[in-house]
């Protein structure tokens, strides 16, 4: 009978140690994915805003490909509007990814994108990554 109360004390021992140790929920990660600039940009900006709001410190990354790009770009039809958000979002820790391939594809050069973006080999690539990494995706 002692053993087997030794071996239970034992068992919820390294349990409240284990519970100790872990900590209380993970850190939200969220890759929102931008592919139309035009319908998308501006919904999916004030979406990250509103997700930082509420819980501060979640990491965030937009990806934009194709035609969701031009929003980044210093040119934007809409850049007086959105790139003090994407500023802004930028400051708190969002980090911003353009594809590459749309570079090529669309004869762009880096330069021509506001100072807040990153660039990716592959936007979808970049997508597929960040899910496997346990970022939930978001498709405004």
């Amino acid at each position: 009978m002692k053993s087997l109360l030794r071996g239970a004390l034992a068992a919820l021992m390294l349990v409240s140690f284990a519970l100790a140790a872990a900590p209380a929920f993970a850190r939200d990660k969220v890759v929102y994915h931008i592919n139309d600039a035009e319908h998308q940009a501006l919904a999916g900006l004030r979406n990250v805003r509103n997700q930082l709001d509420t819980v501060p410190d979640t990491d965030i990354v937009v990806v934009a490909h194709a035609q969701g790009v031009d929003f980044l770009m210093e040119s934007y039809k809409d850049a007086a509007t959105v790139g003090p958000l994407v500023s802004a979002l930028h400051a708190r820790g969002v980090k911003f990814e353009v594809c590459e391939i749309t570079l090529k594809q669309r004869n762009l050069k880096k330069e021509q994108f506001v100072l807040d973006a990153d660039f990716t080999p592959s936007g979808v690539v970049e997508l597929t990554r960040l899910q496997q990494k346990g970022y939930a995706y978001i498709k405004p």
